[in-house]
């Protein structure tokens, strides 16, 4: 759409477009040139029917003055046209002095109303003005909302990432200790209302310090980005994974038993150990050692003992000999004494 309100003179502003469209020939042109001496000559556009006035672009004028009764259609009919292709004011110009008629062209989308009696070519430039700066208060009005939502979504997406970072490891891309315990609490209490398993799996790098020491450190954080990637390929949607310090691990997996949380932990030892071997160059990978615990299992009444009997069967699975998995279900009993 052209650019808004000009007066005589304003050569540096765009052309005001404007549509007539009105049967009469007279009153066409009367209306025609009452608008152009006062907006500037080559203003205006007419047509004489509704069929003639779709010949154009609607949407490409700035305002339309329309007939009431066109001979192939009624005002009404031409609103309908109007609002398929813009937001273009319309203002209704006829004979008929009758309020229903203004009432319903006003519902039906037009702006304004004038009635062909007395000296109505005197205030139709004015008419047209007031309609043209309303529709420009609008069209900035609309602007500024849609830049306000539009500021709204990237302060949204901004919290959003300041959230996700305060949640996550950012060498692994795992979560944090702090964001697991909250999700920890969460997930025990859902799994007790709802009489479900959940699992809890604590891993631990095999000789990790070493490595690290002989390697350097480069190779050492290296080695704790495949874990988090083999992690995570191996996790359902629902399951949260963690890193919970140094080289240790941990995961939460709901409606998952201890032999089935060992399955998973099973496949990220041996993927974790073939691309560990690539990463130092060898053919013996780094192997992990964990402890497995589930609620149904190994009976913790609260959410951390859940945690710190996956610690204890971490635990026996390294003094054992590492490069295993122990699971804590079969000591429940002296994992809580009364």
């Amino acid at each position: 759409m052209s650019s808004k309100v000009r007066g005589n003179g304003d050569a540096s502003v765009q052309k005001l477009k404007l549509l007539i469209i009105e049967d009469d020939p007279d009153q066409r042109e009367l209306m025609r040139e009452t608008l152009e001496d006062h907006f500037g000559a080559g203003a205006v556009t007419t047509a004489d029917s509704r069929a003639a006035a779709l010949e154009h672009d609607l949407g490409g004028f700035d305002l339309i003055l329309s007939d009431y009764n066109l001979p192939d259609a009624n005002g009404l009919e031409l609103l309908d046209d109007v609002r398929k292709v813009g937001d273009v004011p319309v203002i209704m110009v006829t004979g008929e002095n009758v309020v229903h008629t203004a009432a319903e062209a006003i519902q039906r989308g037009a702006t304004d109303y004038i009635v062909k009696v007395g000296d109505y070519l005197f205030t139709i430039p004015l008419v047209v003005e007031k309609n043209l700066a309303i529709a420009k208060v609008k069209r900035e009005r609309e602007t500024l909302a849609r830049q306000l939502i539009d500021k709204n979504n990237q302060l949204e997406s901004a919290l959003k990432r300041v959230e996700e970072l305060a949640a996550t490891d950012p060498l692994t891309g795992l979560y944090n200790r702090r964001h697991f315990s909250r999700v920890l609490d969460q997930l025990f209490a859902e799994a007790q209302r709802y009489g479900g398993d959940l699992s809890c799996a604590m891993i631990d790098l095999d000789g990790y310090k070493q490595l690290n020491d002989t390697h350097g450190h480069q190779v050492g954080d290296q080695l704790l980005v495949l874990a988090g990637k083999v992690i995570t390929a191996n996790l359902r949607r629902m399951d949260i994974a963690a890193r919970y310090g140094g080289d240790e691990f941990v995961l939460l997996l709901p409606h998952a038993s201890s032999p089935e949380a060992a399955g998973v932990v099973q496949r990220i030892r041996e993927e974790f150990r073939r691309g560990s071997g690539i990463i130092l160059r060898r053919n013996d990978g780094v192997t992990m050692s964990v402890g497995v615990a589930s609620l149904l299992g190994a009976a913790p009444p609260t959410a951390d003992q859940l945690v710190a009997a996956a610690d204890v069967a971490l635990y026996r699975a390294k003094e054992s000999g590492r490069n295993r998995i122990r699971t804590a279900d079969t000591a429940a009993p002296t994992l809580w004494p009364d």
